[in-house]
């Protein structure tokens, strides 16, 4: 029998990450999360995830910088970064995105970095 339960997750009480996301709905092959009113500044440090990213930008701006690749985000813009794929941002307008992840980022620690 397949799974037919449904899921509605409040945005305003989601439970918030280490790196300033809100954990929105997930199932067991795809979550979203949002990132919101994010500051401009610096970009982290590049990683590799273990997980696929799709992401929408709501309001403000911010570059991508992915295996030497560089693209502009801003409102109304959705992008991709592949599993496996080195990459960093750097927000330079306040910015809020919301971003899928398959498999799902915040189960079994797959938001830490992929080594190697």
């Amino acid at each position: 029998m397949a799974d037919t339960t449904i899921t509605k997750v409040d945005g305003d009480h989601s439970p918030t990450g280490s790196m300033g996301q809100v954990y929105l709905a997930g199932g067991s092959s795809v979550s979203m999360r949002m990132w919101r009113e994010q500051p401009a500044g610096e970009p982290a440090a590049e990683v590799a995830r273990d997980y696929e990213t799709v992401g929408y930008v709501v309001s403000g701006r911010a570059e991508l910088h992915s295996e030497g690749q560089s693209v502009v985000l801003e409102a109304g813009d959705s992008w991709v970064v592949p599993k496996g794929a080195r990459h960093t941002y750097r927000i330079t307008e306040t910015f809020t995105a919301v971003e899928a992840t398959h498999p799902p980022a915040q189960v079994h620690d797959r938001d830490a970095p992929v080594s190697g």
